[in-house]
């Protein structure tokens, strides 16, 4: 059964976490898998993905106390996860640039041997 509000994030996603989720979704970004709107623990990430073990998290006005944000990255730190944050601004004005970044990060942490197969176009 899905989680009723993972299916409310999903459904009303903010624009910039819609833009960079048809860049990510269906292994667009160098074969790399992401989730979107994943629950780990007592937080649900805006993206993740799980061979590199990096959480994506898309910061606007819901982001505004440092404080939380602190504690939910010590919390996904010690799962072995890294964070990477960018405002919203900045996907929807820099997407490329964003992309680039998240691509390099997970290429830092993906397992050895793991090869990322870019999806198969039909």
């Amino acid at each position: 059964m899905r989680d009723p509000f993972v299916l409310s994030l999903r459904q009303n996603a903010t624009p910039a976490e819609a833009a960079l989720w048809q860049r990510l979704r269906q292994t667009q970004l160098h074969g790399l898998k992401f989730r979107r709107q994943a629950p780990m623990g007592p937080y649900v990430l805006d993206f993740f993905c799980d061979p590199a073990r990096l959480a994506i998290e898309i910061d606007g006005a819901t982001h505004a106390n440092p404080t939380d944000d602190a504690h939910r990255t010590a919390y996904l730190e010690t799962r072995t996860i890294q964070v990477l944050r960018f405002w919203n601004n900045e996907v929807l004005t820099n997407i490329d640039g964003v992309l680039q970044t998240i691509h390099q990060a997970a290429l830092e942490r993906l397992p050895p041997g793991h090869t990322p197969k870019p999806r198969r176009r039909p």
